[in-house]
């Protein structure tokens, strides 16, 4: 069944309202679930979050965003070209927003060993708040 923008259901006994994140390439949505004891939790979905999604995310307990590279090597990756980001872009966006913890996914794979602390030292520059770069299948408790 297919989502609108501003809609709202109920997901796991918890209200989820799905936006718009106004992708160029395809209809694509993000969402803001309403988290028990209080605070949300926002997924800006496959692309950096939008002037859209900005309501969604300002002063979010957690933020997922993603963060394809290291700002050093966006000549290299060319994550705007793909409509992704930097580590040092969500991390100012995620400060800039009030968020309490930012978790960064859809990440290049050349630094896989390292990945974790090459963008935790990245994003410590910018982001103040709790700092999550998961490995593969890692479940972090919210």
């Amino acid at each position: 069944m297919e989502v609108t923008d501003g809609e709202t259901r109920e997901i796991m006994g918890r209200p989820v309202t799905f936006f718009d994140i106004a992708s160029t390439k395809a209809k694509q949505f993000g969402f803001s679930m309403e988290l028990e004891g209080g605070g949300k939790l926002t997924c800006c979905g496959d692309e950096p979050l939008s002037e859209a999604g900005l309501p969604y995310a300002a002063g979010a307990k957690w933020l997922l965003h993603e963060a394809f590279c290291l700002e050093a090597e966006q000549e290299v990756f060319r994550p705007y070209e793909k409509h992704h980001s930097t580590v040092a872009h969500a991390c100012k966006l995620a400060e800039a927003l009030g968020v309490q913890n930012l978790l960064l996914y859809h990440t290049e794979d050349t630094h896989y060993e390292e990945r974790r602390a090459l963008y935790t030292a990245e994003g410590r520059q910018y982001f103040t708040g709790g700092l999550y770069v998961p490995e593969d299948l890692e479940t972090i408790r919210l």
